[in-house]
């Protein structure tokens, strides 16, 4: 897979706003690429809809929260941007979630934050966010933790394998990554699956990347912990793997391993759905 040219950062009046500016330019400078930030919140009317017809002025109002939102998430985008060419900021019409994953699929890569149920921003974006639009862009999404430091991210690759089509895709997303890692290490669990390992070695070398190799019998009955818990002993910067689930008229129901480090994830996950 070619390396990412063309970023969606996604932007809102969260904590880690500003963070998450940062990172995007440290993405985009280590890929050559290039960032569009763009704002993405659900109107806040939504949380008050009948209130639009008990009080004259309600509409006014909640326009004037949604412009106050607008306002927090370009100043902090032009702090953070600190004037990069890199970054540009959209002024494309809030269109809700459903328009943001419209417009990653014009894009080779979005970048979102975790939600974190600590923010009252958190709020303005439905619970399933993130796997909703991994699901409806087709699109790699960069998964930014809502805790601990944001520094620079690649440089330390884990990468989640097991024989499906969701880790596949994962594997094509993450493959510029670990070629410009400086360790790279695969973790592939379950019964029989050293000819797994072997294969997976063998193409990960064939695209010049040499990569330890981690597995065994049993699997872990807690998959989502045991490799959160993997990627904090090996000192992983990036988690890539697929994301596991399917969507009924847009509720997620996510796998258990999807589900764990969407909750409890401490570094940034590459996700592919």
């Amino acid at each position: 897979m070619n390396h990412p040219a063309s970023i969606l950062l996604h932007l809102d009046a969260s904590r880690r706003c500003a963070q998450h500016v940062q990172l995007a330019r440290q993405v985009a400078e280590r890929f050559d690429a290039r960032v569009t930030a763009q704002l993405c919140t659900s109107p806040a009317v939504l949380d008050y809809p009948y209130a639009v017809d008990c009080a004259a002025g309600a509409v006014q109002a909640f326009e004037q929260l949604d412009q106050q939102s607008r306002d927090r998430a370009f100043t902090a985008f032009l702090q953070a941007a600190a004037g990069s060419p890199r970054l540009q900021w959209s002024e494309a019409d809030n269109g809700g979630p459903w328009a943001f994953g419209r417009r990653a699929m014009y894009h080779d890569l979005a970048i979102v934050g975790q939600r974190d149920p600590h923010d009252p921003a958190a709020d303005a974006l439905p619970a399933d966010f993130v796997p909703e639009l991994a699901a409806a862009s087709g699109r790699p999404v960069l998964v930014l933790p809502s805790a601990g430091p944001l520094t620079d991210v690649g440089d330390t690759v884990l990468l989640a394998w097991k024989e499906s089509p969701e880790a596949v895709r994962a594997l094509s997303a993450a493959l510029p990554w670990m070629q410009k890692a400086g360790t790279v290490h695969a973790v592939c669990w379950g019964e029989a699956t050293e000819s797994a390992r072997a294969a997976l070695s063998a193409l990960l070398s064939a695209h010049g990347i040499r990569a330890t190799v981690h597995g065994g019998n049993p699997a872990p009955t807690r998959a989502g912990e045991a490799l959160l818990t993997l990627a904090a002993e090996l000192d992983a910067d990036l988690l890539a793997m697929g994301c596991y689930g399917h969507s009924r008229t847009r509720e997620w129901v996510l796998g258990g391993v999807t589900r764990t480090v969407l909750r409890a994830m401490s570094l940034p996950v590459l996700m592919v759905h």
